[in-house]
């Protein structure tokens, strides 16, 4: 029997709940030493899973960023890299960007219809798979986990997070709020309108909640909920 990932999805918004601005420019929402965390979590994880929206917008590398850390990981005989995931049911993806070209294997999920594109698109910077028709999340967790990943770490985007949480999907949530306002009607939300399990009175469990310097990181335990 193929047993699902433990997925851990990790964002960090502002007060308002924002992932980003509307600017060309990332907004850097994080620390340095949070950073360090995160980068911490990457190197504990066996694949690392974005949506094709955050790749378009932010040209994520999705690295471990530590020497130290990759040697642990090579030591342990992994990888020196988590295995590199996207999600594109569009496949509107740019080969150019510098996820596909560093550092570790890339596996993308798409849907039937979109496939023979996600393939001539990305040739042999990926391998492509198709969820089916649509896109089936416990279909990918279990094809993750039918290649040996027992850790997922998601680290968006906003529809991303929206589904496997409205599909009781996720195991953990880290959430690092940022000192910051937003204020744009426009920019990224971290979470959808969305039919979450229990309905908006179900409570997730508070694992952890901590300061790390100016930002403040929320651990919540999603499952388990009526």
């Amino acid at each position: 029997m193929v047993i699902r990932p433990y997925v851990l999805l990790s964002a960090a918004v502002s007060v308002d709940g924002r992932l980003d601005d509307t600017s060309q420019e990332r907004l850097v929402l994080s620390n340095h030493r949070d950073l360090d965390r995160v980068d911490d979590e990457r190197a504990a994880a066996d694949a690392v899973l974005v949506g094709a929206n955050t790749l378009r917008r932010d040209n994520p590398r999705l690295l471990v960023a530590s020497a130290a850390r990759r040697a642990r990981r090579l030591a342990a005989g992994r990888p020196e890299y988590p295995l590199k995931v996207a999600v594109s049911g569009s496949a509107e993806l740019n080969a150019g960007l510098a996820f596909w070209h560093c550092g570790g294997e890339k596996l993308v999920f798409t849907v039937d219809g979109s496939l023979p594109r996600a393939r001539r698109t990305l040739g042999a910077l990926a391998d492509v798979v198709s969820t089916g028709p649509v896109l089936d999340w416990p279909l990918l967790l279990g094809e993750l986990g039918r290649r040996g990943v027992e850790r997922l770490l998601v680290e968006g985007g906003g529809m991303v997070h929206t589904q496997l949480l409205a599909q009781n999907l996720a195991d953990e949530l880290h959430l690092v709020v940022a000192p910051l306002l937003v204020g744009e009607a426009a920019a990224p939300r971290f979470l959808g309108p969305a039919l979450y399990p229990g309905g908006p009175r179900a409570r997730m469990k508070l694992l952890d909640a901590r300061s790390i310097d100016d930002v403040v990181l929320l651990r919540y335990a999603p499952k388990g909920r009526p």
